[in-house]
């Protein structure tokens, strides 16, 4: 870890010439991801990262410096250069003359560290999954396993005189199938991960995720094709919360809103969703994939009520999105990585649980579509109309879940969407993905319980198409 006394030096020169706000991200991270591909390790990598980023706020203008040099000359260096963002010179900040050191509540618990694991045990836990999963019969033509974790150790320093020291682990495993019969093929997917080290394997063992996606692969190539129409839609639980996610969550970041490129700006206060829907985003949940203890920006980790019986409460904020608009900080600014500057993000984001049992949802509703899992898709972030594939899907009849369908679609608007849902479960069920923003991934969890759109248009194989802008990198 560097010393505060030079972080102190570092922020006081991106300040000389002026500015507002200056902070430093110091970022130490290991990686490693294993990947198996027809029937034989195809990639194994791993590596450390280590730089850091220096950010100068200016009149609303964020001027961003990274680098790898982590010597005091290549600091000072970086800091020199990002203060010549600043055009006309101004009377300098002066900078909080100590670096108090912020604690947090929060535990990080992480029992096996990711480098403490020999690759030759991640290797096999790959491979055993793989053999899993090719055992369940010769309609198994593909499986790809990918195992991938991280740990990461920061530091951020700030001009307010804010200093944290921080780490986390996470571990990711994924499985996919692909099943063919004749012409027909189809194919199942399975995803895990948390904040966690290599004990998320005595949680889920990956030899059942295999298993679990190579079942549904091959049980949709028994299945008919979904019929088109508008119909009732029952989101199971399992499905996770890939529609509140992309539909409805990146039209309530602060930075969207103040562009213009959301559904919900100047709406605080109104009605944008049916009265038994609650929206919250929530980084402080315990080994969810999307958690952390502070974000980007030295801001500690909350929850935030985002939509309350149906009314439109708030905007995740990062500190540049928050100054904008004279609003507190929401713990919601994340980067990549140190190369880039942080901005407005969701970390685990749902729709909160609500008072119906889920089996009776799915009994009082005489016909429509339960959707078990859903797949990838598109939205348009500034008006919130979306198309998702649905991986698994049965046809609902009587009140009983009748025969799984394929090639299902699900073709609508966000907004409207969440204004529909007229029956909300008091299960919850959580997904994970990689989020794509301004050309940064990062890790998020999403979730619902298990809710039903009173009408939606199904559309049957293939995406339609549309003014739709945002590709959702996804599970």
């Amino acid at each position: 870890m560097l010393d505060r006394d030079l972080l102190a030096d570092v922020l006081d020169t991106a300040l000389k010439k002026g500015g507002q706000f200056a902070d430093i991200y110091i970022e130490d991270r290991l990686t490693s991801n294993i990947m198996c591909d027809d029937d034989r390790i195809e990639r194994i990598h791993s590596g450390r990262e280590k730089g850091a980023g220096i950010r100068l706020i200016e009149d609303g203008r964020t001027f961003y410096v990274y680098t790898n040099d982590l010597s005091r000359e290549g600091l000072i260096k970086a800091a020199a250069l990002v203060s010549h963002g600043i055009d006309t010179p101004c009377p300098a900040y002066r900078p909080a003359t100590e670096l108090r050191l912020i604690n947090t509540e929060l535990p990080i618990n992480i029992r096996r560290l990711p480098e403490q694991v020999d690759f030759a045990e991640k290797i096999e836990y790959v491979l055993n999954a793989n053999q899993v999963a090719r055992d369940l019969g010769d309609e198994i033509k593909q499986v790809t396993v990918a195992a991938g974790d991280l740990h990461k150790r920061v530091q951020i320093a700030n001009s307010d005189g804010e200093y944290i020291e921080d780490e986390t682990a996470r571990v990711r495993l994924m499985v996919n199938v692909v099943a063919a019969r004749g012409d027909q093929v189809q194919t199942g997917q399975e995803v895990v991960g948390g904040v966690s080290g290599w004990e998320l394997l005595e949680q889920v063992a990956l030899e059942d995720l295999a298993a679990g996606a190579a079942r549904r692969a091959i049980a949709m190539l028994s299945a008919p094709p979904a019929p088109a129409g508008c119909m009732p839609v029952v989101m199971h639980a399992d499905a996770g919360g890939t529609m509140i996610h992309e539909a409805c969550g990146h039209g309530l970041e602060a930075d969207l809103v103040q562009k213009g490129l959301s559904v919900y700006s100047n709406k605080i206060g109104q009605i944008v969703a049916s009265p038994i829907v609650s929206v919250v985003d929530d980084a402080t949940l315990p080994g969810k994939y999307g958690s952390y203890r502070w974000d980007d920006e030295a801001s500690p980790a909350r929850r935030t009520l985002l939509i309350e019986d149906g009314y439109l409460r708030g905007f995740l904020n990062d500190r540049l999105s928050a100054a904008r608009a004279g609003t507190e900080l929401t713990g919601n600014g994340r980067r990549e990585s140190y190369m880039e500057k942080p901005i407005p993000r969701m970390s685990n984001t749902f729709i909160t649980p609500g008072r119906d049992d889920p089996d009776q949802i799915i009994r009082d509703t005489k016909q429509g579509l339960l959707v078990k899992k859903m797949g990838g898709g598109q939205v348009n972030t500034a008006n919130g109309d979306f198309v998702f594939d649905v991986q698994e899907g049965y046809m609902i009849k009587n009140g009983e879940i009748s025969h799984p369908v394929r090639g299902a679609t699900l073709i609508g608007n966000g907004p409207r969407t969440l204004m529909d849902i007229d029956r909300v479960g008091y299960d919850l069920g959580f997904a994970i993905g990689v989020c794509g923003k301004e050309g940064q991934g990062i890790p998020v969890g999403d979730a619902q319980p298990t809710i039903r759109i009173r009408e939606l248009t199904v559309g049957g194989t293939g995406m339609s198409g549309g003014p739709l802008i945002k590709k959702i990198w996804r599970k």
